[in-house]
């Protein structure tokens, strides 16, 4: 007769630890701020997804007021664009993509 000890119960669960980080880590798209998708016509666009939580008035990118609804994407040229609302943050766009901008945090 065989006695489990708790080393052998850990054994399964050490071995999955690394490999769901490994697959989390693959989600990641390296964007900070929001994620992306491919456009449709090669063209590039910002889709704002939150509003800094609505407290803070009219949304500007890059110094002009942004006039596009919450979840209606607007054509931007690819690179480094600055939203303003209530405090401002830089991110980088690449061509091409749709960029779904949803975080506003630190």
């Amino acid at each position: 007769m065989t006695v489990k000890t708790p080393r052998m119960r850990i054994r399964p669960i050490a071995a999955f630890v690394p490999l769901a980080c490994l697959a989390l880590a693959g989600c990641d798209d390296g964007h900070l701020r929001g994620w992306v998708a491919s456009s449709n016509d090669g063209g590039t666009y910002l889709v704002v997804a939150d509003d800094n939580g609505g407290g803070c008035g009219p949304l500007s990118l890059d110094g002009k007021p942004w006039r596009h609804a919450i979840g209606e994407r607007g054509r931007v040229s690819p690179g480094r664009h600055r939203i303003e609302c209530g405090g401002s943050i830089e991110f980088d766009i690449p061509e091409g993509v749709v960029f779904t901008f949803d975080y506003w945090g630190p």
